[in-house]
């Protein structure tokens, strides 16, 4: 009986054309994939052209090149200055959106009462995570910039990046603490142990390789912003930064520079810096797999 009934449900069916449907659909769905990879490897192949080009044609070194600082004079020109910039930055951003990011996820899952409220507050976290990063840079330029009177310090920027990269933290560092089971919690709670010590002791150590990964992938993110050191003033400087609240020129800000420059040479310049940069990115991105890899392992 169950199979007549099957029968007649699919007998109108032209399951021909649904074969035909799924295979157009997986076409258009693997050509919308390739469509990005052939771009991304355009990108890079035009990135080691001209980087090719100037370390042969324009005899740019590449020792010189990460030992001096900006200049204005081509031949003269390195990106020391914007490479210490930005270790700087990352440095500054992690001190001031970790602690922060983290302990606002482990009040939001571990504490916060599950009201309307705290889920607006979350929605609004997540909304956040996907504002574009140059609403961050007017933020900073506004509140900090000239509202404080701050001027185009590193500290500004690295406020402008925080903000830009804390609702990231936040939302990843809730995911690893939901991830966290249940069972674990209260087996902790249930010989004797207080909430913060379980949070503390137990679920802070089962979740922290999760928040690692999410916080590097951040910083990441973060690394290579342009639009908000822009808007807080990092455009060009020719020197190192020794503190906080020296003005700066990160590495994105100053292959920007470079790459507006009217000379072939400043664009092979910012070639290699291109370069330098999706080094940093490429390592970052390594260390959250490595995380992510060995936390699964363990798991």
């Amino acid at each position: 009986m169950s199979s007549e009934t099957d029968h007649d449900l699919f007998a109108d069916v032209d399951l021909g054309w649904e074969h035909r449907k799924n295979r157009i659909f997986l076409g258009i769905i693997f050509a919308a994939s390739m469509f990005g990879v052939v771009m991304l490897a355009l990108l890079l192949f035009d990135v080691a052209t001209d980087l090719y080009v100037g370390l042969t044609e324009y005899n740019i070194n590449l020792v010189d090149f990460l030992t001096r600082d900006g200049s204005r004079r081509e031949e003269l020109s390195g990106f020391r200055g914007a490479i210490v910039a930005s270790i700087m930055l990352m440095v500054l951003v992690t001190f001031l959106a970790f602690f922060v990011g983290v302990g606002s996820a482990i009040y939001l899952e571990e504490y916060a009462p599950d009201n309307r409220i705290t889920r607006l507050i979350e929605a609004n976290l997540a909304n956040l995570a996907g504002v574009p990063s140059i609403v961050y840079g007017l933020l900073g330029l506004a509140a900090f910039v000239n509202g404080v009177g701050m001027g185009p310090i590193l500290l500004a920027g690295a406020i402008a990046l925080g903000l830009l990269v804390m609702p990231i933290i936040i939302v990843s560092a809730q995911e690893a603490l939901r991830a966290v089971p249940d069972g674990v919690r209260n087996g902790s709670l249930a010989t004797g142990a207080t909430q913060w010590q379980t949070i503390r002791n137990v679920v802070l150590p089962a979740a922290m390789p999760g928040i690692m990964t999410g916080t590097i992938l951040a910083l990441a993110r973060a690394i290579g912003e342009t639009a908000p050191l822009i808007m807080v003033g990092a455009i060009f400087i020719n020197r190192m930064p020794r503190g906080p609240f020296d003005r700066f020129s990160a590495m994105p800000t100053q292959i920007y520079n470079w790459a507006n420059e009217p000379s072939q040479h400043f664009i092979h310049l910012a070639a290699t810096g291109i370069v330098v940069l999706l080094s940093f990115l490429f390592v970052m991105n390594l260390i959250a797999i490595y995380i992510r890899h060995r936390y699964e392992t363990e798991i």
